[in-house]
């Protein structure tokens, strides 16, 4: 058969020969076989192929597939591997929009036909001989994108679409005994394409890896287990399902349990009491051991499999696992890496990891089937999965909302032409994954409207399975919502979802995506979690997403750095949405899984000044099972420590007395303490070490100094001496014993401070004048709701504020005892009649006491952050500092920063977004300290009592703006210090349009701003 340009646009046209779907098991020819998880049926074809590529298929090669063919001086390619990752075509980037969109006027189903990379892989393989009667040989694909020809020995074999899950041929008619030539063409885009429109990079080729299988001549060619529980879960029974090729039985164990034993209806049967229930918390899972015999009885196949018992459905109107209503505290995982979509087990499980480390309960596989490993994997970790099937087709009907589209236009919609390919990709997922535990819905697909042919989806799953079926489309188009059990949306925020279950009540809420943790992002995630635990039908959801889909690109300089939409020279793109991971893209953590860890931890702790209260949020798991460790600190400090044994039940919480008595304040323990309590692993998991933290909470108290107490019997220093004033034609000096301060009345601004006396005068650590800053490099969420183009005028007046007019030269001066101020009021550009002040009272130890006062005037635009912004020399590239951290905080995401004295380098106070943008800031700050190597540098402190926020970052708000990627940040001699009033919330529900919650906001208004610094040796 000729495959050509009207098949490949043909949507009823996706599969020929192509064998059925069926679950996902493995044969072996003995237990040792099985035992060692190498199985002698199987043969990895993965490794070196011939490639040639084509621009289009037209300019493919003829006749290639042909033995006699020379393929010899063709390139050479790994296969799993994506052209565009090896100097093939060019990764593209695209949300939304189809790739081709603007290139090529085409209609839904049409492929292009200029450009449609084309790829001829060959590859031999040998067979020592010729394959016994009744045995057969099998080709499977894991995955190939998006459609794929398949030939051997120069004869047709099949095709296939559907890039995401397996396809099999029969290769048995064609091959023979020594060598055999596999030739594959797999082709970019098909008319599959049109519903493989998922937010990612648009790749090509044989992706995921290649294996040659065995089948015996009676073969296990599917099987199917099932559990069901009686209502008290004390009682399983499972059964097993089998379809066999060949003449021949099945035998089944079940470990530690007994055979299962086959019904009059072919059903194997077997009861299990007090079954151990497999759930997120405790993953336990059955081997069952199934061997396969000939009609002779000789064992052909043994077949292990996992069996994990456990019941999730729907029950008295929620979704309950084993009989207890779940939350999901989840996460879209995009199946992404270095190598793009080529993943290893290895890569897999390590994430698997990272989110059990994280908190994170379960997963969404946007969008679309993942390896199988995923699932295995998801089983043995404890991880609830919503499985969804290979559809999107976003860039058909986004005309509808944005443009009032004739729906009936959307694709799958009610076309009878593609009903049957999306039924078909539905089913591939079902038959395939039907066995894994993990799995716990299954959803239709994502972003692809609604109509009967996603309808008849969700009829299949239902038809074939108990599990609840999802789908958010529904949302979008209502008239078919027995597509889904659930009611499923993306990014709603918190108090509109209340609204709504406010009035509708008949089915299950969750966020299928929330949380568009774009670049500087994941604030309010709280207020998600905080429903979920006080409204019974909001079940929780999954935040977008994992980690930043990117990829590694050389900079003019030669170094590396992370590419996104349009750093490959293609178009259309949609640049940096795609760095929306909670993970960076190499899968390390970003700062925002600070947050995600607490927000999603199982055990939660009101601390008291006398007592804490534990709240278990575990379904099944007692709080006993953790060691709990209560520890006092005093600025950083640990005074004392103790061990707790807690037993709160999964639901309850308890309340225990603080078993470490605080200080009474008196031979100088007076201060700030802060009460941590900590949940810690009694034993080592799968995931982690024995004594990982699993959640902690703190508390802050203060101890006052008895009344009478006397004072220390000497003061260093003479802290009442007063500064000396000098009073030039142009500048205003200050001096002291080790200090000397200059205000120039040119410059308008503090423009030196000098501290540590030496022959040479003492050393400078100002490298810029002072002055006040409302502004940061605008962070993703901004950039969405068009925050520049709103707010610009704060970075004029940032950039170029002026002294007012009739301002007192060179500066307003004052003297009392003990001190001296000085003071500049500026006019702010962009904002006419605004003004903000900056006053400096000098003392005489050398401390700089700032006072900054904004004064808005009119109606002015919301207010990124109210700071002083204090340039020292880039030697100064020390941070220690106590506040919450040690990762970034924000008013809106601080509730996993720690109280406590943190350190780094300043250059590690940058995030690794995609795009440069505010980060590194910290709340609750009582003091911070900038140094160089040496000690020598800047102590910036709250007022007495209170907190700042507060930033050091190697540039200035400006140059991070500038700069697209890390590597155009410039070469710079110098260090930024950004001590804040308060900066806004970076906000987080979506990354297109949603602001900060209204009490993440800076107030309207007069605003004071209240800090000193001093320098250190």
């Amino acid at each position: 058969m000729n495959i050509d340009l009207s098949h490949l646009a043909d949507p009823t046209f996706f599969a020929d020969n192509r064998l059925p779907a069926h679950s996902d098991h493995l044969w072996y020819a003995s237990a040792a076989e099985a035992a060692a998880a190498r199985s002698s049926y199987q043969v990895c074809l993965d490794g070196v192929w011939k490639l040639h590529y084509a621009r289009n298929p037209s300019l493919a090669v003829d006749g290639f597939e042909d033995p006699s063919y020379d393929v010899s001086q063709w390139d050479d390619i790994a296969v799993p591997a994506h052209l565009q990752l090896h100097g093939y075509d060019k990764p593209q980037y695209a949300n939304v929009q189809y790739p081709w969109d603007g290139h090529e006027d085409i209609d839904p189903g049409q492929v292009p036909t200029d450009y449609n990379p084309t790829a001829s892989y060959v590859r031999t393989f040998t067979l020592p001989q010729a394959l016994p009667a009744g045995e057969r040989l099998v080709l499977r694909l894991e995955g190939a994108e998006s459609a794929v020809v398949v030939w051997v020995n120069g004869a047709y074999v099949g095709y296939a679409e559907g890039s995401f899950t397996p396809s099999e041929f029969d290769l048995t008619a064609h091959v023979h005994a020594g060598a055999n030539r596999l030739a594959l063409r797999v082709y970019k885009w098909c008319s599959g394409s049109w519903m493989e429109d998922q937010d990612f990079f648009r790749f090509s080729g044989l992706f995921r890896s290649v294996y040659l299988r065995r089948l015996p001549a009676t073969h296990l060619a599917d099987l199917r287990v099932g559990v069901s529980l009686s209502e008290d879960l004390r009682t399983a029974e499972v059964t097993l399902r089998t379809r066999l090729e060949g003449p021949g039985s099945v035998r089944a164990v079940l470990d530690g349990v007994g055979e299962l034993v086959a019904g009059d209806d072919g059903v194997a049967r077997l009861t299990v009491a007090d079954p151990h229930l497999w759930s997120g918390e405790d993953p336990y899972l059955y081997d069952l051991d199934i061997e396969v015999c000939d009609a002779d009885g000789a064992v052909t196949e043994v077949v292990p499999q996992r069996v994990g018992i456990r019941r999730f459905g729907m029950e008295d109107g929620v979704l309950k696992i084993n009989g207890q209503r779940i939350v999901f505290m989840g996460v879209n995982r995009h199946e992404f890496g270095e190598q793009g979509r080529v993943m290893t087990r290895e890569r897999t499980e390590l994430d698997l990891i990272a989110l059990r480390r994280a908190n994170v309960n379960a997963i969404r596989t946007s969008h679309y089937p993942n390896n199988s490993f995923l699932y295995e994997l998801a089983d043995e970790y404890g991880f609830y999965v919503i499985d969804e099937a290979n559809l999107e087709s976003h860039g058909s009907w986004d005309g509808v909302t944005r443009q009032g589209q004739d729906p009936e236009a959307v694709i799958p919609g009610n076309h009878p032409q593609w009903h049957d390919a999306v039924v078909d990709r539905v089913t591939d997922m079902y038959e395939r994954d039907k066995n894994h535990p993990s799995i716990v819905m299954w959803s239709c697909g994502n972003e692809s409207y609604g109509g009967d042919n996603i309808a008849d989806m969700a009829a299949l799953l239902h038809a074939k399975d108990s599990r609840p079926v999802h789908y958010e489309g529904i949302t979008w188009d209502p008239r078919r919502p027995d597509t889904s059990d659930v009611v499923s949306q993306m990014y709603t925020p918190a108090a509109e979802i209340e609204a709504q279950l406010a009035t509708r009540r008949d089915k299950p809420f969750i966020l299928c995506e929330y949380a568009h943790t774009m670049g500087n992002s994941f604030g309010g995630a709280d207020l998600y979690m905080d429903l979920a635990e006080r409204e019974p039908l909001f079940q929780g959801g999954f935040i977008w997403d994992f980690a930043d889909q990117a990829i590694r690109l050389t900079a003019p300089d030669g170094s590396a750095y992370w590419g996104y939409g349009g750093d490959s020279g293609e178009s259309p793109h949609d640049g940096d949405f795609c760095g929306n991971g909670i993970f960076y893209a190499d899968h390390s953590e970003s700062p925002k899984i600070q947050e995600v860890r607490h927000l999603f931890q199982g055990l939660r702790t009101e601390v008291a000044r006398e007592s804490f209260t534990v709240t278990n949020r575990f379904l099944f798991t007692h709080s006993s099972a953790y060691d709990c460790v209560v520890t006092l600190e005093r600025e950083g400090v640990p005074v004392a420590s103790a061990d707790v044994e807690t037993d709160v039940a999964p639901g309850t919480s308890a309340t225990y007395p603080l078993p470490l008595a605080l200080p009474d304040g008196a031979d100088g323990t007076a201060g700030e303490y802060a009460i941590t309590v900590s949940f810690r692993l009694r034993q080592a998991t799968a995931w982690a070490e024995a004594g990982e933290e699993i959640a902690w909470d703190q508390g802050v108290v203060t101890v006052e100094a008895p009344a009478g107490l006397p004072g220390p019997f000497a003061i260093a220093g003479n802290p009442g001496a007063r500064p000396v004033l000098v009073r030039g034609r142009h500048n205003i000096g200050v001096h002291g014993e080790s200090f000397q301060v200059l205000f120039s009345g040119l410059t308008g601004a503090l423009t030196s401070y000098r501290y540590g006396r030496t022959q040479d005068g003492a050393g400078e650590l100002l490298r810029a004048p002072v002055l006040p800053c409302f502004w940061h490099a605008p962070t993703a969420n901004e950039r969405g709701y068009g925050g520049p183009y709103e707010e610009g005028a704060w970075q004029l007046a940032s950039r170029y504020p002026r002294l007012v007019e009739d301002h007192d030269w060179p500066a307003a001066v004052e003297e009392d005892g003990e001190s001296v101020t000085v003071a500049f009021t500026y006019a702010l550009a962009g904002l006419p009649g605004s003004t903000c002040e900056m006053r400096y009272r000098v003392l005489g130890d050398g401390t700089v006491e700032v006072t900054q006062t904004l004064d808005p005037t009119g109606e002015v635009p919301s207010l990124p952050e109210l700071s002083a912004m204090i340039q020292v020399p880039g030697t100064m590239d020390r941070l220690t500092f106590y506040g919450e951290g040690p990762e970034e905080t924000y008013v809106d995401r601080r509730g996993g920063g720690r109280l406590g004295v943190h350190s780094s380098e300043v250059v590690e106070q940058m995030a690794g977004y995609l795009n440069p943008q505010e980060s590194g800031s910290h709340t609750g700050v009582r003091w911070a300290r900038v140094t160089d190597r040496r000690g020598r540098g800047i102590l910036v402190s709250a007022p007495e009592g209170g907190q700042i926020e507060f930033s050091a970052l190697p540039w200035t708000p400006f140059e991070v703006e500038d700069a697209p990627h890390d590597f155009e940040l410039p070469l710079t001699d110098r260090t930024v210090i950004r001590p804040a009033l308060m900066r806004r919330g970076v906000a987080g529900d979506d990354s297109w349009g949603a602001r900060p919650k209204k009490q993440h906001l800076l107030p309207t208004g007069r605003l004071v701003h209240r800090f000193s610094f001093k320098g250190v040796l």
